[in-house]
């Protein structure tokens, strides 16, 4: 196998679904994840349109055996593992701390930040030997808190800092974290429907607001910074937590992608 190999989780819809697509037009091997295998096939189609491999891979990243069977299937097929993109997320519950639902906000973290625990766990033997990379998707919601969002935040702070740890144990590989942006996906639009009556009135407009004006990300802009990470992140960035537009990613991915 001479493409690099690549592990995309929540890759059925979104950030993932656009991620995935880029790097097939890298002419990468890509294990697509994600729980509904009718999804992933249509997205995997896309993936060898533009020049990949796909390898579909269905489950939920919540589960231990999953994310072992998922990276175990990946390096069996391709013989190798040269990146992890832990995209896989759920913001739910919407719920102020005193009313949330336990079980849903249990399950938040088991997605968004024992999912990739798991899976860098049983894929960095191989990502050693590749010398490769580990990006995790982040949020602004990691650093500034958001009412009714204490499950997605407080997660997805854990996640940037078993980024910065995983950097520092493993020297071998390049670990990042990564802002996407506020993007137009099927999260955005929950956050719209739910938000009113948990989330302040002041946020609710602000997401209304940029939906409105057309100022949401497009997830192919985010998800083309993305797959560049997974590829050519240098060793510099390791521990970092980068923007999809900041100019020593965004550039490059342009570059290396053409216009989104």
């Amino acid at each position: 196998m001479t493409r690099p190999v690549v592990i995309v989780t929540g890759a059925s819809r979104g950030i993932g679904a656009a991620t995935v697509r880029w790097l097939g037009r890298a002419g990468a091997a890509v294990t697509l994840v994600a729980r509904s295998a009718e999804v992933l096939r249509d997205v995997a189609g896309r993936v060898e349109e533009e020049g990949g491999q796909a390898l579909v891979v269905p489950g939920d990243v919540s589960q231990v055996e999953t994310c072992r069977h998922v990276v175990d299937k990946t390096v069996e097929t391709f013989g190798r593992l040269d990146a992890l993109i832990n995209n896989a997320a759920v913001l739910e519950p919407i719920a102020r701390v005193a009313e949330a639902d336990v079980a849903a906000w249990r399950y938040a973290v088991e997605v968004n930040l024992l999912g990739p625990f798991y899976l860098t766990r049983f894929a960095l033997p191989a990502l050693r030997a590749a010398r490769g990379r580990v990006v995790n998707v982040s949020t602004g919601a990691a650093h500034h808190p958001i009412a009714a969002w204490s499950a997605y935040c407080a997660s997805k702070a854990g996640l940037h800092l078993f980024t910065q740890v995983l950097a520092l144990e493993e020297p071998d590989i390049v670990a990042v974290s990564v802002h996407p942006g506020v993007v137009d996906t099927e999260m955005q639009a929950l956050i719209r429907r739910r938000g009113e009556g948990q989330m302040s009135p002041e946020q609710v407009a602000r997401f209304r607001q940029l939906k409105a004006q057309g100022q949401l990300v497009s997830p192919q802009v985010s998800g083309r910074s993305i797959a560049w990470l997974a590829l050519h992140a240098p060793a510099s960035l390791s521990g970092t937590f980068v923007s999809f537009d900041d100019a020593h990613v965004i550039g490059p991915a342009r570059a290396t992608f053409g216009e989104a």
